[in-house]
């Protein structure tokens, strides 16, 4: 709790505002939590209320250290009751970020978007992945504006189309066929599990496992690489079809 508003200073703190009927309100929060509430990746609630604020005060200048008088509150929220105004300020208020943290937080979306375009794209003329490397330089062709608060993956499908313009590139999804002998699937039935889809799949009369597999075509060297030291190259493979997404 904030004893002395005169010797404590929040400038360069996380904050929430919220501004409504002329008036402003402030709350000094946790930066990482704060952010995954405002993401949508967290949920806000009365039992980790306590968590994400730094300090249990509603301001009016956070900076300051002046608080919020209860009359504003009263005024705005319809109630001095915490829970119920911290909830409002993060539905409807905008988190402030220090400028450190913004740049933190562009940096590992930058990379969740370029891991998940290598991931997902290759290049149609060889059907392997870009290196992250090149998708990142040609980011940078495109000035794509990355927002810190879509999610990854969303942001990607739309960089993908114009990444098209500097950049040979296609969304793609690779269907296989994978014969795996008997002594050799407990190793290899996780690996199969944890980079593809198993679309079907059965036993030989020799133990084998047979198993038709759908999987992002940007990942499959590097699972064809892994699935042959975990079989000593002893599995079969042919893919049966690419599909354009």
């Amino acid at each position: 709790m904030l004893r002395d508003e005169k010797r404590v200073s929040f400038e360069g703190k996380t904050r929430i505002r919220y501004k409504s009927r002329g008036k402003k309100f402030e709350l000094v929060v946790d930066p990482d939590l704060a952010y995954k509430i405002k993401n949508g990746t967290a949920e806000l609630s009365d039992e980790n209320i306590y968590d994400v604020l730094e300090i249990d005060e509603i301001f009016e200048d956070a900076a300051k250290g002046v608080r919020a008088s209860q009359e504003d509150l009263i005024e705005v929220f319809g109630t001095t009751e915490l829970n119920e105004i911290v909830k409002k300020m993060f539905k409807k208020g905008e988190l402030l970020l220090t400028k450190e943290i913004r740049q933190e937080l562009y940096e590992k979306k930058k990379n969740q978007i370029i891991a998940f375009i290598s991931k997902n794209c290759v290049d149609p003329r060889t059907k392997l992945p870009h290196p992250p490397a090149r998708i990142e330089n040609a980011l940078k062709e495109i000035s794509y504006p990355i927002n810190i608060y879509k999610s990854a993956e969303e942001q990607a499908r739309e960089i993908i189309k114009e990444l098209k313009k500097v950049l040979p590139i296609r969304f793609e999804k690779v269907k296989m066929a994978l014969k795996i002998p008997a002594e050799y699937v407990g190793k290899a039935y996780g690996e199969v599990k944890k980079h593809a889809e198993i679309v079907k799949e059965e036993w030989g009369n020799d133990g084998s496992w047979i198993a038709l597999v759908q999987l992002a075509a940007g990942v499959v060297p590097d699972f064809l690489d892994r699935l042959g030291r975990l079989t000593q190259g002893l599995y079969e493979m042919k893919i049966l079809e690419r599909e354009q997404l």
